[in-house]
C-alpha cells in the first residue's frame, strides 16, 4: 500500500461499511472463545491502528500490541494515540515463543510478497502464540475476483477457505470456526470489479474509498447488509457458503 492509502483508510476505515461490518462480522466470530480479560494481545499489520481500539474488548490498553512494516501506518496509530508498536515483517515476528494469548490478522497474509511467505507468516503467528491461545485470520477470497482493486493494494494473493483452513491446520493450528464473509454484497462487488471497471464504467483502483455525498445512503444500506450477517453468524457453527473473505478461527493446541 502507498502513503496515500494509508491515509485513505485513516479517515474511512472508522465509519465506512465494510470496515465497520467485518468488526462486528469478527466480534460476531470471536466473542464466544475470548474473554475480556487477555494479558497479551497482537494484530500483525495493524495498518493505521482503529482495530487495535476495537480490540480494547478482549483486553486492557496496555495488553494490546499493534505490529506493522510500514512506518506511515504506525505514525497514524500514533495520532490515535495508541503506542504500543513495533515495525518489523509477519514473517519474522521480534517475539518470544508462547507470548501472546489472541493474535489478530486482518487481511495480511493477502499482501506479503514471496511464494511460501504465508506459510511463514502463519508459522509465525503458531511460534509465538499460547499453548491454548487463539488467532483470528481473515483473508480476501477466490484467486478470479483479482481485479484492478488489487493490483491497487499491491494483493499478492487470495484464497479459498478450504486452502487458508488447510494452510493453518498445517502449521499445527486447531480449526474453531471457518467461514466466508461479506456474502450479501458479494453479486455486487463481482459485477462492479469484473464487468464494470473492464468497460470503463467504474472508477478503477482501490475500492477502498467513501461514497461520494450524493450516494452516501448507500453507505447506511451497505452498513445494515453486513451487521444482518454479523447477526447470523453469532448463531453456533453458522457458516457462510462464499464471500469475499474467508476467515478463521483457530486455536493454539
Amino acid at each position: 500500500m502507498q502513503a496515500k492509502d494509508f491515509e485513505d483508510l485513516y479517515y474511512t476505515e472508522e465509519k465506512m461499511w465494510w470496515f465497520a461490518g467485518m468488526r462486528e462480522i469478527s466480534a460476531a466470530l470471536l466473542d464466544e472463545f475470548c474473554p475480556k480479560d487477555f494479558e497479551s494481545i497482537l494484530d500483525i499489520g495493524c495498518g493505521t491502528g482503529l482495530n487495535l481500539e476495537w480490540l480494547k474488548r478482549y483486553g486492557a490498553a496496555h495488553s494490546i500490541k499493534g505490529l506493522d512494516l510500514e512506518a506511515v501506518a504506525l505514525n497514524f496509530c500514533r495520532e490515535r494515540g495508541t503506542n504500543h508498536l513495533v515495525q518489523a515483517s509477519a514473517t519474522d515476528l521480534p517475539f518470544p515463543e508462547e507470548y501472546f494469548d489472541l493474535i489478530t490478522s486482518f487481511d495480511v497474509l493477502v499482501q506479503i510478497p514471496g511464494e511460501k511467505a504465508d506459510e511463514q507468516a502463519i508459522a509465525e503467528m503458531f511460534r509465538i502464540l499460547k499453548p491454548g491461545g487463539i488467532a483470528f485470520v481473515r483473508a480476501a477470497a477466490y484467486r478470479w475476483m483479482f481485479s484492478g482493486h488489487d493490483v491497487a493494494v499491491n494483493t499478492q494473493r487470495r484464497y479459498n477457505l478450504p486452502e487458508l483452513s488447510q494452510k493453518l491446520e498445517n502449521a499445527g493450528f486447531t480449526i474453531l470456526r471457518k467461514t466466508y464473509a461479506n456474502t450479501m454484497l458479494f453479486p455486487a462487488a463481482v459485477f462492479r470489479r469484473l464487468v464494470l471497471k473492464k468497460i470503463g464504467l467504474a472508477e478503477s483502483g482501490s475500492d477502498v474509498k467513501p461514497f461520494p455525498p450524493s450516494l452516501e445512503w448507500l453507505n447506511r444500506i451497505f452498513t445494515r447488509a453486513m451487521f444482518l450477517e454479523a447477526r447470523f453468524l453469532k448463531g453456533q457453527n453458522r457458516k457462510l457458503p462464499f464471500g469475499l473473505s474467508a476467515v478463521c478461527v483457530v486455536r493454539k493446541g
